[in-house]
C-alpha cells in the first residue's frame, strides 16, 4: 500500500480552519480545491487531478464550460432571485424542456436538489393516497437523500438508524429482485420508489426488465411508481432519462444533481393523475428553481443536445469498458456500468485505500462501498484523458495489494 501524500502547506492550512468551525458529518477532506477547467481541477497547492468524481455525478459539462459561465453571469447580472410569488422565463422554459422528455408530458416542481425532490416525491404520493394507502415500498441499498422524509426510505440501515422514528410505513425489498417486489407491494401500498440504476449502492445495475415490472406491479394494485433519476438522469447513463429509454413512463421521476451542472437544482416530473396532487398551498420551495439555476440548466441540455454529448458518453463509457476488460490484476474482480457511470469491483475490501492512491497519482475517485469504486466523470471526459485514467489503473491497483 502507498503512503498517503501529505497535505501540502495551504491545503493543511485549509483543514486546520476547517477542523475549527465546521461540523464533523463529513470528517476533514483530504483536499482544498481551488479552480477546474473541463474535467481538471487544481488544488491550493496548486496540484492538477483528473476529475472522475464530478461532484459526485454533478459537474455534467466539467469545471467553467464557457456555456454555464455565459448563462449564469447573464441571469445574476439580470434577475438572482424571485421567489415562488413571481414566474420567470427561465424557469418556465426549463420545466418545457423537462416536461417535453416524457411521452405524453408532464408536470414539473422545481426545487434545490435531489433530497427536496424526492420530499416533493412522498408528498404528491401521501397526498393522493390519504386516507386510503400509507405504505411505501423502496430497495435495499437504495439512497434517496439525508432530510427525514428521504431518509424513510433510503435502504441503509445505518443511515437510517440514528434518526428513527422516521416517516412510514416503509418496506424495503432486495433491489432488482422481482419476485420479492411482487409479493412485498399489495393493496395497502401507496407507491414504490426506487432507481433504475444505485448509484450510492455502487453503480449496481438491474436485470433488463426490471423497470418495467415494478411497473406492471405497481398498475396491478393502483400504486404509483417513483423513479429516482437524480443521479441517473440528464446523460450521465447517455440517456436523458433512463427510466423512459427502457420504455417506462413512472408516475413521479424525480432529477437533480448534474441537470444544473454545479448550481444547486432539483426537479419533478409527475404524470397522469400524479401530475395535478398537489394545489396551491400543498408545497413550496424559497429558492427552489431559482432564475440562475434555471439558466445553468437550460444551457446543460442545450450544451449536452448541441454537442451530441449523449453519444459521446455512450461511446467513452463502451471505450472504458473494453480498456478495464483488458485489466488483468487479482484485486480487479469485475467493473460494471452505463455510460460515464462505472464501477470497479476489487476482490479485497481495499477502495479506501485505491481512492487515496489514486488521488495520490492525480485522479479523483470514489470509494463508495468497501469494495467498491465509483467513477462519474464530466459528461466532456474527453477520450485522452479517459484512456489515460485506464493506463494508470494496473499500478493503482498494484499500489494498494
Amino acid at each position: 500500500m502507498t503512503t498517503p501524500a501529505s497535505p501540502g502547506t495551504a491545503t493543511a492550512a485549509m483543514q486546520a480552519r476547517w477542523d475549527a468551525v465546521m461540523m464533523r458529518n463529513y470528517g476533514t477532506p483530504p483536499i482544498a480545491l481551488s479552480h477546474g477547467i473541463g474535467a481538471h481541477v487544481w488544488d491550493v497547492d496548486g496540484r492538477d487531478y483528473l476529475d472522475l468524481l464530478g461532484g459526485i455525478a454533478v459537474s455534467s459539462l466539467g469545471h467553467a464550460h464557457p456555456a454555464i459561465v455565459d448563462a449564469v453571469s447573464k441571469q445574476v447580472a439580470t434577475l438572482a432571485h424571485t421567489s415562488n410569488l413571481a414566474m420567470h422565463e427561465p424557469g418556465i422554459a426549463l420545466a418545457e424542456r423537462l416536461a417535453a422528455m416524457v411521452p405524453g408530458g408532464a408536470r414539473v416542481f422545481l426545487c434545490q436538489d435531489g433530497a427536496t425532490a424526492n420530499e416533493a416525491a412522498l408528498k404528491i404520493v401521501r397526498k393522493d393516497m390519504q386516507g386510503r394507502r400509507s405504505e411505501v415500498v423502496s430497495t435495499e441499498g437504495g439512497f434517496h437523500g439525508r432530510t427525514l422524509g428521504a431518509l424513510s426510505v433510503t435502504g441503509t440501515l445505518a443511515k437510517r438508524a440514528p434518526f428513527e422514528p422516521l416517516p412510514g410505513p416503509v418496506t424495503f425489498v432486495p433491489y432488482a429482485d422481482v419476485e420479492a417486489l411482487r409479493v412485498a407491494v399489495t393493496e395497502r401500498t401507496a407507491a414504490v420508489i426506487l432507481e433504475p440504476v444505485q448509484g450510492e449502492g455502487g453503480v449496481v445495475i438491474p436485470p433488463v426488465g426490471y423497470l418495467a415490472a415494478a411497473r406492471e406491479i405497481c398498475d396491478s394494485v393502483g400504486a404509483l411508481l417513483v423513479v429516482d433519476e437524480v443521479q441517473s438522469g440528464i446523460g450521465r447513463a447517455g440517456e436523458w432519462l433512463l427510466s423512459v429509454a427502457q420504455g417506462v413512463v413512472p408516475d413521479v421521476i424525480t432529477l437533480a444533481k448534474g441537470l444544473g451542472a454545479g448550481l444547486p437544482i432539483g426537479a419533478v416530473l409527475a404524470t397522469g393523475d400524479a401530475a395535478l396532487v398537489l394545489q396551491p398551498g400543498d408545497h413550496g420551495s424559497t429558492f427552489g428553481g431559482n432564475p440562475v439555476s434555471c439558466a445553468a440548466a437550460l444551457a446543460v441540455l442545450t450544451t449536452i443536445e448541441r454537442e451530441g454529448l449523449l453519444e459521446h458518453v455512450r461511446a467513452v463509457g463502451d471505450r472504458w469498458s473494453a480498456a478495464f476488460d483488458a485489466v488483468d490484476h487479482p484485486l480487479l474482480a469485475s467493473h460494471r456500468g452505463l455510460g460515464l457511470w462505472r464501477a470497479l469491483e476489487l476482490s479485497d475490501p481495499v477502495a479506501p485505500a485505491f481512492e487515496t492512491a489514486a488521488r495520490d497519482s492525480g485522479f479523483l475517485v470514489n470509494a463508495v462501498r468497501p469494495t467498491t469504486i465509483r467513477l462519474a466523470p464530466p459528461l466532456v471526459l474527453g477520450v485522452a484523458d479517459a484512456d489515460r485514467f485506464a493506463a494508470a489503473l494496473p499500478d493503482l491497483l498494484a499500489a494498494v495489494t
